[in-house]
Formats: structure tokens, C-alpha cells, sequence
């Protein structure tokens, strides 16, 4: 039977406490986020100033902050597990949202895990499922892609995987660089491609607009963008199915090389994804026709 943890999300033996804090709206924090932080021993967050202030806003004062940041993550892992291992619960935030999630805390639960350590964690806010829950493409598979490398092979690799990705894509973007992307994406998808832009999500000027890439370039070129953005990406649509016309060049191509008419149509069967009972009848015409 697992292991029940009390409600703060803490446990008896120490642990590294993955806390999701507000992405915006202060109220969207929950009673065991709070509950967690004030149990926690140590907490680490990104930025001592950001998180200060919010810490204080909910009456939790006296506690010992850790930079753990993208710079800082990788030398302070060994610290930390410490921490775990020896009986003390450390819990982690980020400036927003759930942790690891495009943010730091990745690495650091593979080190906690890696030496026996307890990980767990309290739910909340995350502009990613919020995003993707609101935007009104399908939700029962998607891909989540975070922030796209800013240049090079890497950044060309995945917006040619987004090309045909049959699963509603998420990204991340900054302000400043969203009119770069929208342009890569149509660029990679297509202008025609659905597309939905979600801005500042739960604060005031939440802003979610829905259109195609072709409409959204329009948008960022008299807009200038602002606040933290969260693109989703409709589906690439199923290719369309061959025609009689081409199934029979590809079958005419295959004889030609000297494979029988049986294995012809067993090849393009596979190629096209198109039953072999379908293709062959065609190849028997290809046959008549000789």
C-alpha cells in the first residue's frame, strides 16, 4: 500500500515538496499550498525578492529562501538532497505557476530521487492545463513543447514536428519573441492553421484570442504583444487519401523496377497506409491493361 502523507504534503522522514503557487490571481492559491509552506524548513525559489513578497502576503515569514534557479539549479542539487535525505522538508516554488513545468525543479527531482528521497507535491495553478482546458481544441491528446529553442537546428527541428503532429500543441512564449514564432509556425504549419493566444491568464486583462496564424501574424504586427503568452496549436490534419490515379502511377512504378504485381501492391499497400486488398485489385487492372 503506498505511503498516505498528511495533508500539508509533507512527510515524517523529510521530502522535496514540489508547491504550485498562483500564475497570477493571488486567490487561485490553495489552503495546503499555504499549509506546506509554513511546514517546510527550507524554501526554495527562483527569485527571493518575487517570492518574498509573496510569501509574506500569506503569513509566511521566518523561513530560509534558496536560489534555485535555471543558473543555479545544477550546483545546488547536492545541497538540497542533502537537506532531504537528512530529515528536513524543502519545499520549492517558482515565480508562478506548478514547478518543473518550463520552469526549474526538473533536475532537482531526478537528484532527490536518485538518492532515495521522498518527492511529492501540492497541485495548483498551471498556465499550461488552464490554457489548453479554455481554448476550445481537442484535449484528449496534446503535445507540450514549452519554450522553443531561439535559433538553430534544434528550433527547425521542432516546428517541423508541429507540421504534422496530429495532437494539439502547447508552447510557451515571450512577449518579445512571439512575433518570431507565429511567423515560424506559419511558416512550418501554414496560414490556414488554427491557432489560439492566451495572455496574462487570471489577472486582469486575462486575454484569450482565437483565429489562424495568417489572422494572428496580423494581430501581433498592429499589437505589440505583452505579458507572458501561451500558444495553442490546432491538430495538422489527416492527409488526404490517395486517389485510384495515384495508387496505380505508384503500382505502374513498382512493376517497372521488376517487382512482381503481388509484392507491387503489397509495397504501396504499406507506403499509403491503404488496404491490400484495394490496392491489388488495381494492380490486376494495371495488369489488363498491359
Amino acid at each position: 500500500m503506498s505511503e498516505q502523507l498528511p495533508p500539508s504534503g509533507t512527510t515524517n522522514r523529510g521530502a522535496l515538496v514540489l508547491v504550485a503557487t498562483p500564475i497570477g490571481n493571488l486567490g487561485d492559491i490553495s489552503q495546503r499550498a499555504i499549509e506546506a509552506l509554513k511546514a517546510a524548513d527550507i524554501i526554495c525559489c527562483e527569485d527571493t525578492r518575487h517570492s518574498g513578497k509573496l510569501l509574506a502576503h500569506f503569513g509566511v515569514t521566518g523561513k530560509k529562501l534558496v536560489v534555485i534557479n535555471e543558473h543555479t539549479e545544477y550546483d545546488a542539487r547536492e545541497e538540497i538532497v542533502s537537506l532531504v535525505t537528512s530529515g528536513s522538508n524543502v519545499a520549492l516554488i517558482t515565480d508562478a505557476g506548478t514547478p518543473g513545468i518550463s520552469d526549474p525543479g526538473e533536475r532537482l527531482v531526478v537528484a532527490v530521487i536518485n538518492a532515495g528521497g521522498v518527492v511529492t507535491a501540492v497541485p495548483g495553478a498551471s498556465a499550461l492545463t488552464m490554457a489548453l482546458v479554455i481554448s476550445g481544441l481537442p484535449t484528449s491528446r496534446f503535445v507540450f513543447e514549452g519554450f522553443l529553442p531561439r535559433s538553430g537546428a534544434e528550433r527547425t527541428e521542432r516546428l517541423a514536428m508541429a507540421t504534422t503532429e496530429s495532437r494539439t500543441t502547447v508552447f510557451y512564449e515571450a512577449p518579445h519573441r512571439l512575433v518570431k514564432t507565429l511567423s515560424d509556425l506559419t511558416t512550418a504549419c501554414g496560414a490556414m492553421r488554427g491557432v489560439v493566444l492566451a495572455r496574462e491568464l487570471t489577472k486582469l486583462h486575462e486575454e484569450i484570442w482565437r483565429g489562424t496564424l495568417q489572422d494572428a501574424n496580423m494581430l501581433v504586427a498592429k499589437t505589440e504583444p505583452r505579458g507572458e503568452y501561451v500558444i495553442i496549436l490546432e491538430p495538422a490534419k489527416p492527409p488526404a487519401p490517395p486517389t485510384d490515379e495515384e495508387l496505380l502511377a505508384a503500382i505502374r512504378a513498382e512493376i517497372a523496377k521488376g517487382v512482381s504485381r503481388k509484392d507491387s501492391a503489397a509495397r504501396v499497400s504499406a507506403r499509403f497506409g491503404v488496404a491490400k486488398r484495394t490496392v491489388y485489385e488495381l494492380a490486376l487492372q494495371v495488369r489488363d491493361n498491359l
